[in-house]
């Protein structure tokens, strides 16, 4: 029997054995990757390759030829997403020579069917909340327990660096007053291209205030200077692996133009209707399809700052992908008493690494809303993007260090670095000490 429905369209992952033809070259990287994105490898001495070239499209044609839609490709892991509505289509795909192997990633009703914005009313975006006499209002916890201000009086607030923050949606971020200053490198919605990522969920838009908010008094970020991309890869209608591929092709978008940081408050490892599709021996680093995606992106220079997860008192507990990537700084959530916040995931890895990383304010933490206002939320959503912010920071005072080399700067300076644990792992960041630290490197 056929597990094809006539009423359903389905999405597969096309594996490639290679990407086929191209005519671009790495000595001319100017063609396929933007100025900053190929001055961040200068800068960290990365070499363009042909892990940089996109799927040929002569393989583009003939996926399409045999009766798909292709709609997503990552040219790191050679993969193409392809949809289709025909059972015949898995045997007409895998007798194309260049196919190695197929996995249906999505299968459902109205793939494209995204929620529309609302009308437009700017009216209820200005904040009305009651302002502290210090700048951070009442964000000021959250910074003070990585020791933070220190850094931002010091002259660093993440000036021109450049951070990705890959969430499920930005709503109202447009329009909101907290984010008046916000420099904005530019939007991008993989999930439903062409189409706003302010409308739809307001996940982002907390993510982000933690890192860009900018209301004195009110509430401050972490990184209130630095410039942003905003990127929409979720589909909050349901879990499906087809998520991880909208989290690939995130990345390598945000690496082709030139972020230094990612920033993803979004983890994976169970999915609708298929709920033993990663396992916990999967925690490796090396299995799951997005942690092997943040591998690469390291490889390319960019800072992976994850959440990782809020898995504590559920019966999964460890951390989620890609948070177990090595490369990868997973973050996880302390209260305001410096413990581990119950819900928040907890290592080791199944090979016997520390995760997560780090911990931050995870447990009523502030944020701004999507009616520009500030509330209290929790989860390691937020402490990610808070640490996030402060490496964007440090990064600004010592560009020329590596991504490796600040994740250890970070982690060999946190609360416990000298007792590492499953729980916290190497602990709160003291973001000041390790400034100090890199500074008196630098000048031996």
């Amino acid at each position: 029997m056929s597990v094809f429905a006539a009423d359903k369209s389905y999405c597969f992952r096309v594996y490639l054995k290679e990407k086929g033809p191209t005519s671009f070259d790495p000595a001319s990287p100017e063609d396929f990757l933007s100025p900053e994105s190929v001055n961040r490898r200068m800068l960290h001495e990365v070499f363009v390759d042909e892990t940089d070239f996109p799927v040929s499209k002569a393989y583009l044609d003939e996926l399409e030829a045999v009766g798909t839609a292709p709609v997503l490709q990552s040219k790191w892991m050679k993969t193409v997403v392809v949809e289709c509505a025909d059972s015949a289509v898995v045997e007409r795909i895998m007798g194309l020579s260049f196919v190695d192997s197929v996995v249906c990633v999505w299968h459902d009703e109205g793939r494209q069917d995204d929620v529309p914005c609302p009308e437009e009313d700017t009216s209820r975006f200005v904040s009305d909340d009651e302002t502290a006499e210090n700048v951070y209002g009442k964000a000021i916890e959250q910074i003070e327990m990585l020791n933070g201000i220190r850094l931002h009086e010091a002259g660093y607030r993440g000036k021109d660096m450049r951070i990705a923050v890959i969430d499920a949606g930005f709503r109202n971020v447009d329009n909101i007053g907290a984010f008046s200053s916000l420099k904005l490198i530019g939007t991008h919605n993989v999930t439903f291209p062409g189409r706003s990522v302010f409308c739809a969920d307001n996940h982002g838009t907390k993510v982000l205030s933690c890192m860009a908010a900018d209301l004195k008094g009110v509430m401050v970020g972490t990184a209130p200077d630095a410039s942003y991309l905003l990127i929409k890869s979720e589909d909050t209608r349901g879990e499906f692996p087809i998520e991880e591929d909208y989290w690939a092709a995130a990345v390598e978008y945000a690496d082709s133009v030139g972020v230094d940081i990612i920033s993803t408050s979004l983890g994976y490892f169970r999915f609708d209707s298929l709920p033993d599709y990663y396992k916990r021996t999967d925690i490796d680093g090396r299995t799951a399809f997005s942690s092997r995606i943040a591998e690469i992106a390291s490889k390319k220079g960019i800072l992976i700052v994850a959440s990782a997860g809020n898995e504590g008192n559920d019966d999964w507990e460890k951390i989620t992908f890609p948070a177990d990537a090595n490369s990868v700084l997973a973050v996880g959530s302390v209260t305001s008493d410096k413990k581990k916040s119950s819900f928040s995931s907890v290592g080791m890895t199944a090979d016997y690494r520390i995760k997560p990383d780090v911990v931050a304010l995870g447990s009523w933490v502030c944020v701004i809303n999507d009616a520009g206002k500030v509330q209290h939320s929790n989860g390691t959503s937020f402490s990610a993007p808070t640490v996030s912010g402060m490496v964007a920071c440090l990064w600004q005072a010592f560009p020329l260090l590596k991504n490796t080399e600040l994740i250890e700067l970070v982690k060999t300076t946190a609360s416990q670095h000298q007792h590492p644990d499953n729980q916290l792992g190497y602990g709160i960041p003291d973001i000041f000490n390790a400034y100090k630290k890199a500074q008196n490197e630098v000048l031996r």
